[in-house]
């Protein structure tokens, strides 16, 4: 019994004895103290931020805090419950995982606005020196950030993180231990970073790219999302080793849990492109709002500037005649 050697060397306990998956023994708490300690930390520093402005007299907008909570929840929900435990032995649990820590996480998070509230937070250094600010701004102008979020960069790695992770030997190398999962789901999380960031970041960030170019980026990523979900849902195999020997006792079939694996990845593809979508119509409302208001000012500004010269006019007119 290879497979329970396997498992046990996980370090995830006693995952052989779980009891049949319902979303209520999903839920329940089991904490993974490295995404606990991060998640606590994530929020803690926020709440610092926020808190740090309000007392300069300076507003954040409630959404974003709001948005940014519900991210991090979000990545607790998966992290620190028996969702986890699950997704070690069941395909279909994992996915669930995978998909909401790579796509519904980061664009909450992004929503959030956490560099620009660092940004504002964190105290100047002083001249000549480099404190946290300079070194986050140093980091944001770096080629290397111009890199990691260039569309030539994220498109191939979102993909690549599907097929090359699940359909080489690699997927079933980082299951065999508890530090190869945990960066398997630092990587989902960071790739769905860098992949929304340019496309619906509100933080400044070295690609801009104008709302039609954003959502053209976003559509790129998401057919190869739906296909991978295609495939697992019609594969007549279990294709991933790990889950090919599940616990007697969740008493389910691997293939038609790894079915259920793609009809998961398949649904997903389709709820951060209504989310993005509605993102960006209010940013790109706002922007045309904010547009609106400069050129009604201008107009304003000359409106005002034409009457005074029409005035000076009609006055010099009056001298000629006096």
């Amino acid at each position: 019994m290879d497979h329970m050697g396997h498992m046990d060397h996980s370090g995830h306990g006693m995952v052989m004895d779980l009891p049949p998956f319902t979303l209520g023994r999903g839920l329940a708490f089991s904490a993974e103290p490295f995404f606990l300690i991060t998640c606590l930390l994530g929020l803690g520093l926020y709440a610092w931020g926020v808190v740090r402005l309000r007392r300069r007299g300076d507003t954040w907008p409630v959404a974003r805090t709001f948005s940014y909570v519900i991210g991090v929840l979000t990545i607790m929900l998966v992290m620190c419950t028996k969702l986890n435990d699950y997704g070690m032995v069941m395909f279909s649990v994992h996915m669930v995982q995978h998909m909401i820590i790579s796509m519904l996480s980061p664009i909450l998070i992004l929503l959030g606005a956490p560099v620009t509230l660092a940004l504002r937070a964190l105290p100047t250094a002083g001249r000549g020196r480099k404190g946290p600010r300079e070194l986050l701004l140093m980091l944001l102008h770096s080629r290397y950030m111009r890199v990691i979020t260039h569309p030539l960069f994220t498109i191939p790695m979102f993909i690549a993180s599907l097929y090359v992770l699940y359909f080489t030997p690699l997927f079933d190398f980082l299951m065999g231990s508890k530090t190869g999962h945990i960066a398997m789901m630092v990587h989902f999380l960071a790739v769905g970073v860098v992949f929304f960031w340019p496309i619906i970041g509100v933080d400044p960030g070295p690609h801009r790219p104008g709302h039609l170019m954003r959502m053209l980026e976003l559509f790129a990523g998401m057919p190869f999302h739906a296909f991978f979900g295609i495939a697992l849902m019609m594969a007549s195999t279990p294709m991933v080793n790990t889950f090919l020997h599940p616990p007697a006792s969740l008493g389910i079939d691997p293939l038609s849990d790894q079915n259920s694996a793609g009809g998961i990845a398949w649904a997903f593809s389709e709820v951060p492109s209504v989310l993005v979508l509605i993102a960006l119509l209010f940013q790109w409302y706002g922007s045309e709002k904010r547009h609106a208001r400069r050129t009604d000012r201008q107009a304003d500004r000359d409106g005002d500037k034409e009457l005074a010269e029409y005035n000076a006019y009609l006055a010099s007119l009056n001298a000629r005649q006096g």
